[in-house]
């Protein structure tokens, strides 16, 4: 019987299907292990073979637990809404939902081709009603709670109204402002509106103004890691800031369990680092700095109401503190000791005092500024190393010595959403501080003073201040804490935990994404019942923007007023929210869906997730580091204080796979004329390098008449200088994509090759976690390995030579050596190097000559995870009836693999003449027979007598004459 591997794997994917041969059941005596791969985007390009590495790693991985009599629950779905439908339904006129579902088909279709074993009864789409109506369900509950800071979980907003009633904020610190402060009775005493812009100060899920990166020419607001270089990644296209209405997460109020949460998973070295940067919590203060020429505040404690432009929706902020509104400048700092070497203030070109504290003669060259840096990207501006920056023209006055005035100038490098948004620069102490001073000549001061000399010193000369950390015998954390200490009792300063990380921006101006379950009146946000859910998208023609930049839902008036006439119209109309969530949404908590993907009462019965818990093995890419990782860790935190989950981290270990790059081909074009040089002559000419499909190359050698047929004909008329009659193309390794021609299609490799040989292949190139370029050449050298494993059950004939005869020592012993290995290997993820001996085990099980079915049923269950599909038809060839994933997995027994016997190097004299293979249980007077009989020492002994044998049992004979 031939290797037909097309055939054979089509079969047996067919059976797999019918069967429901990866169902999975959530209730089972078995231990259970949850394999997941980070979800994908359903791309209308189709998988390029870098694409399936983490697949086939998770795929190997379950199908090893389940050998090993794991229950595994190993699923796949899609991650179906977001920009790149809508744009693609934008530029050809196809709904998203139908450009979705065709891409979802294609997917569908190259994944089974190399034959994954997902449970497709579980498969989730983000898009579908049934999905996202949970997706809305726990958006509705993050709205609905705080986090109490106090407890350290969140709880319903009802206790927290319940307290206001009570005993007002004094113990509950206000996360969206801390000026906002008041009273039970003033409390009782607010009105509707007033009492709704206070919650929502509180709630997990909020409306605010914030600054967004907004794209004009995709209508849109893009997260910070959607854009590069000042442009949208996607498309290229330019990128400012503006403040818009946003939703957004409270994940800031879960950094400090996020970051402790790190210390119980399984990650990376280099990802819990990548996370606790991205959090990065610091400690310090918060500093209040009088605006020179500022009149102060008439009441010092008041209890009057202000307005605050850019605070959530237009919040009323309450305040009881004279250190408010454009009087002050707040600064946040982690070296409060340093207030003395204070030479300047810069604050964020965005920042909101930046209007007001702006003179006249200074506002034509900043708002020239402010201009420049919207156009400029976060990671642009503090990755630069340029110094720009421009003066105010404003001064402030330094808390402990009024004389001093303060020159505050606006800087890239400051941005608004870290601290405050403004710092207090110390050029004597920090690097880029004195870069500043010297390039706008800014005077800078020298700091000298005595030792710190008690609680009754003179505030404005106390060398602690004066000091800046130069402390004579007192550790900098020490005079940090007198520093702050002193700054709250003056009113002008307060300790301050602060953290890098903002609150996550959770709204889009699109139109392909889930709708908000948001109704609006009179300014305040209702959340729409839960037996409403879900709220569908609407079908819609056109995917124009709404005014003042709103999504296409705000030109749908029927959809948007739909609830109008139940809760009253006119003035008091309820409106829709017209923003929809971004597309981590879906992603966040899509791995609990799985769990119970048909419950349509809950997201998840407690039963599913009790059962499956966490995500034992998560494998993705390293991309989704912190945005993916951070927002599905918080939404799992926040299940697990309202009681839905007994779990509060979603991955138990995460495996980073490494990039498949691609392997680029060139030609080279002699300029300005249609000739083409191979790549060893070009050196002799001027050539303009072009990226050529590497589909037309095979190896370095370039099919020309491929390539003359190229691009619709572009290239009929080229004319080729080539070596030794072949045009050699040049070879770079670059990132995989079809901008560069080097993607190749995994579907034709299958076709080629089989999906058993690609899978061994993807391994075969290297560690999992390491990134290393594809090359098609290699892949023939595995095909071969599997045809010769087809030859220990079938001869060229086609005759099975496969026997029932019991297996010899040797056998056995390569069995369990390949057992220890492959086992071993699985475990630690080193699937390279278990490829690798698969095929020892094979050469030496032909060498040999074993063709047992004892031995061999057991290599091929060893090899199911890896090449299923050419394991279950020689399994079943065999004459096993069941699947081989089924079986049980081969247990290593070390006695197999025992030493016997030593190849003893024996020595006359010394001398070393010969080598004799002896029992390692043979006593000394066994060796000295065996070796006196042999016919080289007799020889070398030359007939004399011996006077001793000295014999050290697995090392060593010497016979001594």
């Amino acid at each position: 019987m031939e290797y037909n591997f097309r055939e054979i794997e089509k079969k047996w994917q067919q059976k797999w299907i019918d069967t429901q041969a990866y169902k999975v059941d959530n209730n089972s005596d078995k231990p259970k292990y949850y394999v997941l791969d980070m979800f994908p985007y359903p791309s209308g390009a189709g998988l390029h073979v870098g694409h399936p590495l983490g697949y086939i790693a998770s795929d190997i991985f379950a199908r090893y637990k389940r050998l090993k009599g794991y229950n595994v629950l190993h699923p796949m779905g899609y991650d179906a809404f977001g920009l790149p439908a809508e744009q693609y339904a934008i530029e050809h006129g196809v709904h998203p939902a139908v450009s979705t579902a065709n891409n979802i088909t294609t997917f569908e279709k190259q994944l089974n081709n190399i034959g994954f074993c997902y449970d497709w009864s579980r498969k989730v789409n983000t898009s579908e009603p049934g999905y996202y109506k949970w997706t809305q369900w726990i958006f509705l509950q993050l709205f609905n709670n705080w986090y109490n800071r106090l407890e350290d979980k969140a709880q319903p907003i009802s206790v927290l109204e319940n307290i206001f009633r009570t005993e007002g904020n004094k113990n509950h610190e206000c996360p969206g402002d801390s000026a906002v402060s008041f009273t039970a009775e003033q409390w009782q005493n607010y009105a509707e509106k007033e009492k709704a812009d206070i919650l929502m100060h509180y709630r997990l899920s909020y409306c605010g103004y914030g600054e967004v990166n907004w794209c004009e020419a995709l209508g849109t607001v893009l997260a910070n890691d959607e854009v590069v270089n000042g442009v949208s990644e996607r498309g290229g296209h330019p990128v400012e800031k503006r403040k818009l209405r946003q939703w957004y997460l409270r994940i800031t109020e879960y950094a400090d369990r996020l970051l402790k949460g790190l210390e119980t998973v399984d990650f990376s070295d280099a990802m819990k680092e990548m996370q606790t940067n991205w959090i990065g919590k610091s400690s310090g203060a918060e500093i209040d700095f009088r605006i020179a020429g500022k009149d102060s505040f008439k009441q010092h404690h008041s209890d009057s109401v202000e307005k605050v432009e850019g605070g959530a929706i237009g919040a009323t902020i309450l305040s009881n503190s004279p250190l408010q509104g454009s009087e002050f400048l707040r600064v946040y700092t982690t070296r409060p000791d340093t207030i003395f070497g204070v030479d300047f203030m810069v604050i964020a070109p965005e920042h909101e005092l930046v209007q007001n504290i702006t003179t006249p003669q200074q506002k034509e060259e900043v708002e020239k500024y402010v201009t420049y840096v919207k156009s400029r990207s976060e990671r642009e501006r503090m990755a630069e190393k340029r110094i720009t920056g421009c003066f105010t023209g404003a001064y402030a006055q330094h808390p402990f010595d009024a004389t001093k005035q303060i020159p505050i100038y606006i800087s890239e490098y400051v941005l608004a959403g870290y601290g405050t948004g403004a710092i207090m620069a110390v050029p004597c102490g920090d690097e880029r501080d004195h870069r500043f001073a010297r390039h706008f000549n800014i005077p800078i001061t020298n700091i000298i003073g005595d030792a710190y000399d008690g609680e009754n010193a003179n505030p404005g000369k106390d060398a602690i201040l004066q000091n800046s950390g130069f402390i004579t015998g007192m550790a900098m954390r020490d005079a940090i804490d007198i520093v702050i200490d002193k700054l709250e009792k003056m009113g002008i300063g307060k300790r301050k935990t602060n953290y890098r990380m903002r609150d996550a921006a959770f709204s889009r101006q699109r139109y392909w994404g889930e709708p908000f379950p948001i109704l609006w009146r009179d300014g305040i946000a209702y959340p729409l019942d839960e037996k409403d859910l879900p709220l569908e998208l609407p079908v819609v023609d056109s995917y124009e923007p709404g005014p003042s930049g709103e999504g296409p839902l705000a030109n749908m008036d029927d959809w948007k007023l739909q609830y109008n006439q139940v809760c009253g119209g006119g003035s008091d109309r309820m409106i829709l929210e017209t923003n929809t969530m971004p597309g981590y949404a879906g992603s966040s908590w899509y791995f609990l869906r799985y769990m119970d993907p048909h419950n349509e009462a809950e997201f998840a019965s407690k039963q599913a997730t009790d059962y499956w818990n966490q995500v034992d093995l998560y494998i993705g890419g390293t991309e989704h580091a912190v945005g993916h990782l951070l927002y599905s860790r918080m939404w799992t935190k926040f299940l697990y204080d309202i009681g839905r989950l007994s779990f509060d981290e979603p991955f138990k270990k995460l495996l980073n796979q490494g990039m498949i790059q691609g392997s680029s081909r060139f030609v080279y074009r002699i300029r300005g004329t249609e000739k083409f040089v191979s790549e060893n002559l070009k050196d002799a000419y001027e050539t303009d390098k072009i990226h050529v499909d590497v589909n037309m190359v095979d190896g370095v050698e370039l099919d020309i008449e491929a390539f003359k047929q190229w691009k619709n004909g572009e290239y009929a008329n080229a004319e080729f200088i080539l070596e030794n009659g072949k045009y050699i193309c040049g070879v770079e390794v670059e990132k995989m994509s079809k901008s560069k021609f080097n993607t190749v299609n995994p579907d034709d490799l299958v076709e080629r090759f089989g999906a058993d040989t690609f899978r061994m292949y993807e391994m075969f190139l290297g560690p999992v976690e390491q990134s290393k370029p594809w090359d098609t050449k290699g892949i023939e050298g595995v095909h071969r390995f599997l045809k010769k494993l087809w030859r220990l059950f079938y001869k060229d004939s086609g005759e099975a030579i496969w026997t029932n005869d019991s297996p010899a020592d040797i056998d056995l012993k390569i069995l369990h050596k390949t057992i220890r290995k492959i086992e071993t290997d699985t475990e630690r993820y080193s699937f390279n190097t278990a490829v690798s001996a698969f095929m020892v085990c094979v050469n030496e099980l032909t060498e040999a000559k074993c063709h047992k079915k004892a031995i061999l049923e057991k290599v091929l269950i060893l090899l199911t995870p890896y090449a299923p599909h050419i394991a279950e038809e020689l399994w079943h060839t065999l004459g096993n009836e069941t699947y081989v994933l089924d079986a049980a997995y081969p247990v290593f027994e070390e006695k197999y693999i025992r030493e016997t016997a030593k190849d003893y190097p024996v020595s006359i004299n010394g001398k070393v003449r010969t080598n004799i293979d002896i029992s390692l249980e043979a006593s000394q007077e066994e060796v000295e027979a065996i070796v006196l009989q042999n016919e080289t020492v007799q020889k070398w002994m030359e007939a004399k007598p011996m006077k001793k044998l000295i014999y050290v049992k697995g090392k060593m004979i010497n016979v001594v004459i």
